[in-house]
């Protein structure tokens, strides 16, 4: 069967394709068009909406529907000419018109962008530095400490003076050349000294003061400090200490262990299982470091055409969509999330394109390992991915199925098993 399609290679990354829409093709699409135009049709004799064809040719000629016609079969026609040159588009192609032909097939060219060459350089058994994976007694140690003065109860001090890692209550009016500012006051604010909370030098200076003591606290804002109208200025905070309260820690027994963790026993069982969580988080990053390494020398290894900007911004397009999906599972929406951060759409969109072409350039060189590596899913496969997706986000098996095609499902199965070839054959040093 001779070929309808055709790919022109003009720049490393676009070029040109020219296909062919055959008339059983164009004869459907002038079904479609005439069906959907004739509802709104009346002709002498014939009730609106039922003109014949033959009437409506007459009348107004079929070249009438060629338009409407031609966006009927025009999408099924690109996708089948992209898939039979083979090509890989990443936008939106630019359609150009060559031919309407009464009687021959349609011709057509588009610009199309597609993705850059990839040639990969070395991906297996790359040199990774050594991870290390052991619990020292000190860390053990540390946690359990963590978890002491999360236990910990605050109880006041009568006439003491306040020190580092005591909690004050205090009441406090900041201004700046004698002027109070927006949210530079408070009642009852509970405040850790030593916390790093407030502005640099505040928390200082109420060390060593009782509660009932007035102290007039004098800091300078960051010149960075979000609020632009006090970034670098002097200020005084009028500030009274009501309380001061110090932290009890709970002595450490077997009682402690029982309070923290209903598992266990004693405090030897805690010391246990805190010992075995972090030799689980210590592999987990251990395993993380060693696939990011080897995967970015994957990369830097790999010679990549220049990235298509359409590349880079469908890739912070979607970066955006789940880091703000994120947001509104947490509650809040995109206004008040980027009134709080002090930023706004366009700082967060920066960020994303800052490392958008590195994130497509690892996914280009996975994508090649899979062809290099003839990857090739099998049903099985796909039918345990849905199963693992179901359980992992609490959904029906069919909801998924229904969310995500074969194909979808195949392409991350084997991104997943590329990324393991890079992964366990890079060895240790």
């Amino acid at each position: 069967m001779a070929s309808k399609a055709k790919w022109t290679k003009k720049g490393k990354t676009d070029g040109e394709l020219s296909f062919k829409i055959d008339r059983d093709k164009i004869n459907e699409g002038l079904d479609i068009a005439f069906k959907k135009v004739r509802k709104n049709l009346n002709a002498p004799g014939f009730r609106k909406g039922k003109m014949p064809r033959q009437i409506f040719n007459k009348m107004y000629g079929e070249s009438s529907l060629y338009e409407e016609a031609l966006n009927a079969i025009l999408p099924e026609a690109y996708n089948n000419a992209v898939e039979e040159t083979k090509i890989e588009p990443v936008d939106q192609p630019k359609i150009d018109v060559e031919s309407l032909s009464e009687t021959d097939p349609w011709v057509l060219k588009a610009l199309v962008t597609v993705k850059p060459e990839v040639k990969l350089g070395k991906y297996k058994d790359l040199e990774v530095k050594k991870q290390k994976r052991t619990v020292t007694k000190k860390a053990v140690d540390d946690e359990i400490e963590n978890k002491r003065n999360q236990q910990a109860e605050l109880v006041l001090k009568e006439d003491q003076p306040a020190k580092d890692g005591d909690t004050v209550v205090i009441d406090y009016t900041g201004t700046v050349d004698g002027t109070e500012f927006d949210g530079g006051s408070a009642k009852n604010y509970s405040l850790e000294l030593g916390s790093n909370s407030f502005i640099p030098g505040f928390e200082e200076q109420l060390v060593g003061h009782k509660a009932g003591e007035d102290v007039v606290v004098k800091v300078t804002f960051p010149e960075e400090y979000h609020a632009k109208d006090l970034a670098g200025k002097a200020a005084e905070f009028a500030t009274t200490i009501h309380e001061v309260k110090e932290k009890q820690l709970p002595k450490l027994d077997d009682e402690f262990a029982k309070d923290v963790d209903d598992s266990v026993e004693t405090l030897d069982e805690l010391k246990e299982k805190i010992k075995a969580d972090l030799k689980k988080q210590k592999e987990s990053e251990a395993d993380a470091a060693i696939q990011d390494e080897a995967l970015q020398k994957a990369v830097a290894d790999a010679k990549i055409d220049d990235i298509p900007e359409a590349m880079i911004d469908t890739e912070v397009d979607n970066q955006m969509n789940q880091y703000m999906n994120t947001i509104q599972s947490q509650g809040m929406n995109p206004e008040m999330y980027f009134q709080l951060t002090g930023t706004t759409e366009e700082d967060l969109r920066n960020q994303f394109k800052s490392e958008a072409d590195n994130r497509v350039k690892t996914d280009l060189v996975l994508e090649t390992v899979v062809k290099e590596e003839k990857i090739k899913p099998t049903k099985k496969e796909v039918e345990d991915e849905i199963k693992s997706l179901a359980a992992q986000y609490n959904m029906d098996e069919k909801v998924v199925r229904q969310s995500l095609t074969d194909e979808m499902l195949k392409h991350d199965i084997a991104v997943k098993k590329a990324l393991d070839i890079i992964v366990d054959s890079a060895v240790e040093k």
